[in-house]
């Protein structure tokens, strides 16, 4: 799975990282999303525009055509999460990563929208998360919708939070994930979707773990 698209080439989180990540032959791309001041979804990282554009302070402050004047890295746009779907168009796994407050709502009403007008299934989608009360949200919302629990702390808490949202996958970082957790995960009938690996060395070792899905900068090395 391509991290926020094809991270270690192109700007993450644009159409155009994610472009290169299809050119991969991904079987999924991985995305974090917010709500932007004017209610749309967004497809970017950080809380702030500063690391990443040439605007400051708080997105969530900033109206979608406020963010659209914007450009990331000199020289891209901020996707909208349609504008992610349209291009993705059906062809992998899409892994919405809720970021900002608030944006549970969202995004399940965008996805009930593709799949009952643009021919998406609910297992094009998986929506991800380390914030507990967004999980909770969608699946209090939508019970359909493939859940997966983020977490860089503890696996097996992950699976314990995992079961009340009926989840289908755990995504821990690469560094918390050991042979026995992955098969103890596999049998609660999770998968286990590691993140963020970018050498050959961690991504070989991740396969003889047996993880279900690698995410990462450079999808093509996986």
């Amino acid at each position: 799975m391509g991290h926020r698209g094809a991270k270690a080439y192109v700007s993450e989180n644009t159409l155009e990282s994610i472009q290169k990540a299809l050119s991969f032959n991904v079987d999924g791309i991985e995305i974090d999303v917010h709500c932007c001041a004017s209610g749309e979804l967004v497809v970017f990282h950080d809380f702030t525009l500063d690391r990443m554009t040439n605007g400051e302070g708080e997105l969530a402050k900033y109206s979608l055509s406020e963010l659209k004047a914007l450009k990331v890295a000199n020289q891209f746009s901020i996707p909208t999460l349609d504008e992610v779907l349209h291009l993705i168009d059906k062809t992998c796994l899409l892994n919405i990563e809720l970021k900002g407050k608030f944006t549970a709502e969202a995004t399940c009403k965008t996805i009930q929208n593709y799949i009952k007008n643009h021919g998406w299934q609910y297992s094009n989608f998986l929506v991800s998360s380390f914030q507990h009360s967004e999980l909770e949200t969608v699946f209090k919302l939508d019970n359909k919708i493939p859940l997966g629990v983020l977490t860089k702390a503890n696996v097996a808490e992950a699976m314990a939070f995992a079961q009340t949202i009926a989840a289908k996958a755990i995504h821990p970082d690469f560094a918390l994930v050991t042979r026995d957790n992955v098969k103890q995960a596999h049998s609660k009938g999770y998968m286990v979707n590691v993140w963020t690996v970018n050498d050959k060395e961690t991504i070989e070792r991740m396969k003889y773990y047996g993880v279900d899905a690698i995410i990462s900068d450079v999808p093509d090395l996986v």
